[in-house]
């Protein structure tokens, strides 16, 4: 791992290498130009991408594909709709083109919860693979005692990614069970259907013995969860992961009887001070007057936008990567943050 690297100090790497997954997904490798530098990272745990588009630095949140301790980063990226970031990576990145990027972090993974027994089941859907299939190829490669079961909702095996290096896990591991769950209807020796508690039991009878690992669309995690609880699931072995961004992070929000209050927020150390609606986001007011404050995973679970603001001038929906001290102290995270008062704000 490189020195001086971290959540809110981005290095540059180099993109060594770019293919297609499925028609709508890329997977991209990044490297420093010393080949002997290998990553370290936490299966599961995901980077906070830069790129400049139209003069501006962009961030975003993405899951980490490859496995730890190799000389280059793996991010699959999936096309989506209106998605700067994303398509731009789809559409223009090159390999030889410099990418900004954070050092990985993420309470979803599977070294600070390890599965219990050695057994796991990962479930996923559409891109939410990426992290469990890290997970997956790690415990695979490392112990070939690891009893992994993957449960993963996709249209077809055209449009599942990783469907090659899956198949050839499933033949190459005895331990390792490959179940996919299809929409469209072909002739293959997978399921069709939609995930739901039967299918969960059909296709992981033994679940209620295992660590669940879960990643996809918010309402499919919703579902699984549910489905869980329903089978009297441990919950305590139950682990998840959502980019979902907050819905507060664009938009102002009536306060008192809808009538809409105007409040300053300051920030004197680049002499701005700007009048907003009560109820604005904090990091959606920074970025609208340039200020340089990174904001990547949208969600409050990178750390990426902590900055210090007037105690009691904000109210927040996560304080996931702030320590005790830190949020007594006034730190918050930006991006899942709104104005309540006047505040004054100082970057870290």
């Amino acid at each position: 791992m490189l020195a001086n690297w971290t959540n809110t100090h981005p290095i540059s790497l180099i993109c060594i290498d770019k293919w297609q997954e499925t028609d709508d997904t890329v997977s991209i490798k990044l490297a420093t130009k010393n080949t002997t530098i290998t990553f370290d990272f936490k299966p599961g745990q995901f980077v906070n991408l830069g790129v400049m588009i139209n003069g501006k630095k962009e961030f975003r949140a993405y899951s980490i594909s490859s496995v730890p301790h190799v000389s280059f980063l793996q991010l699959t990226i999936k096309r989506v709709d209106g998605g700067a970031v994303s398509n731009f990576i789809i559409d223009h990145l090159a390999i030889g083109d410099a990418l900004d990027i954070l050092t990985p972090t993420g309470d979803f993974n599977c070294v600070d919860h390890p599965p219990k027994n050695k057994k796991a089941l990962l479930i996923s859907a559409g891109c939410g693979i990426t992290p469990v299939y890290s997970m997956a190829k790690t415990w695979l490669t490392q112990d070939s005692k690891f009893d992994v079961t993957l449960i993963h909702a996709a249209k077809s095996p055209q449009q599942t990614i990783f469907f090659n290096q899956l198949e050839q896990l499933a033949d190459k591991y005895p331990l390792f069970s490959l179940q996919l769950l299809l929409k469209d209807k072909q002739e293959t020796n997978y399921a069709q259907g939609r995930l739901n508690k039967e299918w969960l039991l059909n296709l992981a009878p033994d679940l209620l013995e295992r660590s669940v690992y879960l990643c996809g669309p918010n309402q499919f995690m919703e579902d699984v969860k549910s489905y869980l609880i329903e089978l009297g699931f441990d919950m305590t072995q139950f682990h998840f992961e959502s980019f979902t961004p907050n819905q507060n992070n664009e938009t102002a929000t009536a306060q008192d009887n809808d009538i809409q209050q105007e409040v300053t927020l300051s920030v004197p150390s680049f002499n701005k001070a700007i009048v907003v609606t009560k109820g604005s986001n904090v990091a959606a007011t920074l970025e609208a007057q340039g200020l340089p404050l990174i904001v990547a995973c949208r969600s409050g679970i990178c750390g990426s936008c902590k900055c210090k603001t007037t105690p009691n001038s904000t109210t927040s929906t996560s304080t996931e990567t702030l320590t005790k001290e830190e949020i007594e102290q006034g730190y918050i995270l930006a991006c899942s943050s709104t104005i309540i008062a006047n505040a004054e704000v100082s970057f870290t």
